[in-house]
């Protein structure tokens, strides 16, 4: 009994502790999770779950979003989930988003996971026209979005047509212009052929630092009173509200969370992020050796194909040849034997000549030895001898002709006979050339300013030193260099598409955003965003904390 009891209350107490859950479904720019959370949990660890399953290491820069009565919303981190203002019924979505943005995403964003989600929502919101961008940069946009997604251009992969179902350009851009899809194809692949080389992350960050630059990248924009106040006289501060409170405490939130991470970029690396730094740049190096190493092997196969089809081509060519030689060499032997029938008929016709040659000598001898009595018989007989001498001559011509007719037709029996020689020897020189041996690529030495690594079967092994990694980070500097002298001929490729497609502009279908950006170039101004990091960036580190206490 005593024993029952126990169990009894053992199970219980078991039932009790365990936790009561919710479910909570996740919606990141190209996938969807669900996970069972717990009562009692706060926003921070739900984000830190969320973070941990997509590998995520600077979280910084993101959050977790959720809708209020068509309101925007992110999740508090010291706040309990179910506490928020969201539907209690499950599962609970939230959407896991960039909530910051950086200055200089090619210096700041380390892992190729944060450059990808920034990559995602950064295009789904040029797309949707959040962010303005105009149609020569739409264009070069769309260009390494598709190589990003489909790696190198190759024609006879990448045929017209093959970006008739892709999303690459603002409606607006597309309205706007008297072009066809197919004209759009054609100059979004024009530049896709000159990406050549780029691995997707290498694609993705020449997109984020392109729509960094553009007016209204990482800017959220609200619907808000001026009421301007100004505090002091010497400098000029509004003050200013919205009608929701929500979007006051948005605003609020939001500024504080730039602030900190303005302070954050102006602040040493944690320990944290330099380790995340250096194994970013072992990873890049490693990626660089693997596509020098993808290169080279492509280079060979290429060299070996070439060289199998040339000796495919050269063995066709032996074969037409032999084939011809073959064809020459039955003709010759035809020609000789009709030239050797020919001559027997010949030399056989000028036998019967002289046959019948003698034998009007013999008959003329005949009538010479025979006695004629009278006149009459000697005319006769004078006039037969006559017409028989005729006759042995003309016999005697012929038979001379025809013995000469015989002669040359043992001549061209000859010449036949050397034709047909001189045939089979050129058939016996093809058939006896020698074929090219087996291509054997030896690889190209590494170049020495490369670090040491070695290949065992699949399995690389690298070998970094201090010195390799500082050579690297010279590397990484000269690309930054050449890629400051690239921006001016990337601008002026845009400058020329932009003159080229101006002509088909429609411009009563221009937005107020196209007019204002219109007005902004010719000017020849920035945007407040450009000019307010530009006079921040100038000032000291000192003043600029000054100035953002003072906020």
């Amino acid at each position: 009994m005593a024993g029952a009891i126990a169990s009894r209350m053992s199970f219980s107490s078991l039932k009790r502790k365990q936790p009561k859950t919710f479910t909570v479904r996740i919606v990141t720019m190209d996938a969807e999770m669900e996970f069972n959370c717990e009562m009692k949990w706060k926003g921070k660890d739900l984000f830190d779950l969320v973070c941990r399953t997509l590998g995520l290491r600077e979280t910084w820069f993101f959050g977790l979003q959720y809708t209020i009565k068509d309101t925007v919303a992110w999740l508090k981190m010291d706040k309990k989930v179910l506490d928020h203002d969201v539907s209690k019924d499950e599962p609970v979505t939230f959407h896991f988003l960039a909530k910051f943005y950086p200055e200089n995403a090619e210096e700041e964003l380390v892992q190729e996971i944060t450059q990808h989600l920034f990559f995602l929502q950064v295009k789904k919101q040029i797309l949707d026209e959040k962010i303005y961008c105009p149609p020569e940069a739409s264009v070069l946009l769309a260009s390494y979005a598709v190589q990003a997604k489909y790696g190198d251009y190759d024609p006879s992969v990448h045929k017209r047509g093959f970006l008739a179902q892709e999303e690459l350009l603002p409606k607006r851009v597309i309205n706007l212009y008297q072009m066809t899809p197919e004209m759009w194809e054609e100059r979004i692949t024009a530049w896709y052929a000159e990406h050549r080389g780029r691995a997707r992350d290498e694609a993705e960050m020449e997109y984020l630092k392109i729509a960094q630059d553009l007016e209204m990248y990482g800017v959220n924009y609200f619907a808000i009173r001026f009421t301007i106040k100004p505090l002091d006289k010497k400098i000029d501060v509004f003050k200013f509200n919205s009608s929701k409170l929500r979007v006051n405490k948005l605003i609020l939130q939001l500024c504080i969370g730039n602030h900190d991470l303005f302070m954050r970029r102006r602040k040493a690396d944690s320990l944290e992020v330099q380790q995340m730094k250096a194994q970013a740049r072992e990873e890049k190096a490693r990626k660089q050796m693997e596509r020098q190493r993808l290169a080279r092997e492509t280079q060979m196969r290429e060299e070996a194909e070439r060289t199998r089809d040339e000796l495919e081509r050269r063995l066709l060519q032996m074969k037409e040849e032999a084939t011809m030689a073959n064809e020459a060499l039955m003709r010759s032997e035809e020609t000789a034997d009709l030239l050797a029938e020919k001559a027997q008929i010949t030399e056989e016709e000028a036998k019967l000549l002289a046959q019948k040659a003698a034998e009007a000598e013999q008959e003329m001898q005949r009538i010479k030895a025979t006695a004629i009595r009278t006149e009459e018989e000697k005319r006769l007989m004078e006039q037969k001898v006559l017409e028989a001498e005729v006759l042995a001559l003309k016999m005697a011509e012929e038979s001379e002709r025809r013995a000469k007719e015989a002669d040359q037709l043992k001549q061209d029996l000859q010449e036949a006979r050397e034709a047909e020689r001189r045939a089979k020897q050129k058939l016996l020189e093809i058939a006896t050339k020698p074929t090219y041996p087996p291509v054997n690529p030896i690889p190209a030495p590494l170049p020495p300013d490369i670090p040491s690594f070695n290949i065992i079967g699949d399995s690389l092994s690298f070998d970094f030193k201090d010195t390799d990694m500082k050579r690297l980070s010279m590397e990484i500097e000269k690309e930054k260099v050449e890629y400051m002298e690239k921006s001016k001929h990337l601008q002026e490729q845009l400058n020329e598409l932009k003159t080229e497609i101006e002509a088909l502009k429609l411009k009563e279908r221009e937005t107020a955003l196209d007019v204002l950006h219109n007005e902004s170039s010719d000017r020849g101004g920035t945007s407040s965003k450009h000019n307010t990091i530009k006079k921040l960036t100038l000032q000291s580190a000192k003043s600029r904390v000054a100035f953002f206490e003072e906020l």
